[in-house]
C-alpha cells in the first residue's frame, strides 16, 4: 500500500507530514522553505512525495468560515493545479481538503512548549499538513 503526503502550502513554508504504511495515521514530515522559484517548490514537493513512497498527495484548501473559497482558497487551487501537471507523469494523485483552524489546532499543541520562536514555527507548519493530512484519513479520505 502507498503512503499519502499531506501538505499546508504557506506563504513563506510549506509543511508536510505522510502516513504510516498502513495510512491510518498522519505524522510530520518536514518543512520546505519558499524560495524565489515557484516551480522549485511544486517540483521539491513531488519529490518529497516520491521518497516516501507516496501516491497520493493531500493539499490544505483554506475555505472560508462560511465555506466559500476566496482569494487564498484560489490561489491554493492554481498550485494544486501546476502540482497535478507535474505529478501526472509519476502518477500521484492530488486532492484537497478543508484546513478550516488546522493552523490554530497544531498552534495549541505548542502552547505550553519552551520551543524558540523560529523552531517553533516549522514545528507548527508540519503540524498544520499533519491535522490536514488526518481529517482527510478520518473523514474516509473524501474531500
Amino acid at each position: 500500500m502507498s503512503r499519502i503526503l499531506g501538505v499546508d502550502l504557506g506563504s513563506r513554508r510549506i509543511g508536510l507530514a505522510a502516513t504510516d504504511p498502513s495510512n491510518t495515521l498522519a505524522s510530520p514530515y518536514a518543512v520546505l522553505e519558499r524560495g524565489d522559484d515557484p516551480d522549485a517548490i511544486h517540483r521539491a514537493i513531488i519529490d518529497a512525495a516520491r521518497e516516501v513512497g507516496a501516491n497520493r498527495i493531500v493539499v490544505g484548501l483554506p475555505v472560508s468560515l462560511d465555506g466559500t473559497r476566496g482569494p487564498a482558497a484560489r490561489a491554493v487551487l492554481d498550485e494544486v493545479g501546476k502540482l497535478k501537471w507535474l505529478a501526472r507523469p509519476v502518477r500521484i494523485a492530488i486532492d484537497t481538503h478543508d484546513e478550516r483552524f488546522s493552523t490554530v489546532l497544531a498552534e495549541h499543541r505548542f502552547d505550553e512548549s519552551e520551543t524558540k520562536r523560529r523552531k517553533r514555527r516549522r514545528q507548527v507548519d508540519a503540524a498544520a499538513a499533519t491535522v490536514i493530512l488526518q481529517s482527510w484519513l478520518d473523514s474516509g479520505g473524501k474531500q
